[in-house]
């Protein structure tokens, strides 16, 4: 192997381990395709999908995935709602499936082939929308994953993910105990999403819930500069309709 070669390699080996490589960002540090090939006949590298290597033998889950859409493909794919609650702890009481990993992007940004045909051992769900701004202030953190981070919402933001997926994806009764967990979210940032949110279903179960939990930080909130649109909306169905935020919530209790 030639010094130039062994220096590539070296380099290689030294990226963080359980991270995923995609095609392109190993050709833009110069590993061309025959190159690639000759890693892969060596067991240095082995595929993971169409367009993208670990390691040889390297354990990649979901979140070195993610990593590799976040930084080096540069895709506006984050993590969110319940998944961006569990990871930092926030909902440690609840019986964690981990099992569920909640992807938010861009419409129309779908995600990699090679990310969406590979069985991360978890059960992903992915949704495009204009839920929020891609680039509001504050509502994202970088979350260590051990040598390397990835982008996840804020508990503020995440929150407000989660109340997107009920009923559907999220059942209403977990993401009411999570919420009254949600002790510290800052005024601030729950009013600009609150300004910023364009699901009227969820800013009414946002502030039911944190009204229901008794949350500190609901009276700091401007509510005249939030639209909460008119007229009844259905969350549980066959549930009774709360005369204040005018949405249909589960009988027999306040959340």
């Amino acid at each position: 192997m030639s010094i130039k070669k062994r220096i590539k390699l070296q380099k290689l080996m030294n990226f963080p381990k359980g991270l995923a490589f995609t095609a392109s960002y190993l050709s833009s540090q110069g590993f061309d395709p025959q190159l690639l090939a000759q890693y892969k006949k060596s067991n240095w590298l082995e595929s993971i999908g169409d367009g993208a290597y670990a390691r040889y033998g390297d354990k990649v889950d979901w979140q070195g995935a993610l990593c590799a859409i976040q930084s080096q493909l540069k895709l506006p794919v984050h993590c969110g709602a319940r998944t961006a609650l569990e990871l930092p702890g926030y909902s440690h009481y609840v019986a964690s499936r981990q099992r569920d990993v909640f992807l938010f992007g861009s419409p129309g940004q779908k995600l990699p082939r090679w990310f969406e045909n590979n069985d991360w051992d978890v059960n992903v769900t992915y949704k495009m929308t204009s839920l929020f701004p891609d680039n509001l202030q504050g509502s994202y953190v970088n979350f260590s994953a051990g040598a390397f981070a990835i982008r996840i919402s804020s508990p503020e933001r995440a929150a407000m993910e989660m109340l997107y997926h009920v009923p559907a994806k999220q059942g209403f009764d977990e993401a009411a105990r999570i919420m009254e967990s949600l002790l510290t979210l800052r005024p601030v940032l729950v009013q600009k999403l609150l300004e910023a949110c364009t699901s009227i279903k969820v800013k009414r179960l946002f502030l039911f819930m944190a009204q229901a939990a008794n949350l500190a930080f609901m009276a700091k909130l401007d509510l005249t500069k939030v639209n909460l649109g008119k007229g009844d909306r259905t969350v549980v169905k066959g549930g009774r309709l709360d005369p204040k935020y005018r949405i249909t919530v589960p009988r027999g209790g306040d959340a």
